[in-house]
């Protein structure tokens, strides 16, 4: 199948471009900032490497993806071997969606990667919900950089926006909190800033909600609660998918 075929290219494009030896760049950094940190902690020394490793690598696997979509994706519009590719018989969305699939295969083996040395603080299972968290998180940012380098055209831009749209999912229930609590002013520009905000978040994926720390520290969320998690960010991934289907159908390439 031509999706196979697309996917199965953007996964050896990533290892020939260097994203393995990245990810154990990413790991070494993290295992090392970890013990580091446990060598001045006072207490629970434990919990404060897991947590600073959980989130250091969170963090890598969002922007490695980010990065090689964005990057991949530019140097095929400007060499010209996207406008080769819609030259064959295979539909755009076909193009699309088996680029998307390959980028998404990524960010699942960078998942399975960087849940594998939890399992040293963490119980499997636990490790492994928080994996597959990770997993639907780094298919998002995919979807979210694809839409945003296909739509820019320009490599700044578009890893801009795809951080920007990121962190501020990743904390707008903060910002929520902050303009809801008890030091808010209860004036008219603050009750208009309130509902400006709580706008905002209706627009954007709650991803404080997903992938957390607390998941390998404590206790797993309930099936419920991960279940709602993961379909939220299913829904948002296919919006923006939709998104750049409709863009890409649009553009003259």
């Amino acid at each position: 199948m031509p999706a196979l075929t697309l996917a199965r290219s953007v996964l050896l494009e990533a290892r020939r471009g260097g994203l393995p030896w990245l990810a154990l760049a990413s790991l070494a950094f993290g295992l090392g900032l970890a013990g580091f940190v446990s060598q001045v902690a006072l207490t629970e020394s434990l919990a404060l490497q897991a947590a600073l490793l959980a989130a250091v690598l969170r963090a890598c696997a969002v922007f490695l993806v980010a990065a090689q979509v964005t990057s991949s994706t530019l140097r095929e519009i400007h060499d010209k071997g996207l406008e080769l590719m819609l030259s064959l018989p295979v539909p755009r969305a076909t193009h699309y969606l088996g680029r998307l699939a390959g980028f998404a295969a990524c960010g699942a083996a960078l998942a399975a990667a960087f849940a594998l040395p939890l399992a040293l603080w963490a119980p499997p299972a636990q490790v492994a919900l928080w994996g597959v968290s990770l997993a639907f998180e780094t298919a998002l940012v995919a979807a979210a950089a694809l839409f945003f380098a296909m739509t820019l055209a320009q490599f700044v831009p578009a890893i801009t926006a795809t951080a920007g749209l990121y962190l501020l999912a990743r904390s707008i229930g903060a910002i929520q909190a902050i303009a809801s609590g008890p030091l808010a002013e209860a004036t008219l520009a603050a009750r208009l800033a309130q509902h400006a905000v709580d706008a905002v978040a209706l627009l954007l994926p709650r991803l404080d909600g997903v992938t957390r720390t607390a998941w390998l520290l404590y206790e797993a969320p309930s099936a419920s609660a991960y279940g709602w998690a993961l379909g939220g960010m299913a829904v948002y991934t296919a919006l923006l998918v939709a998104a750049g289907l409709f863009d890409f159908h649009r553009r003259s390439v």
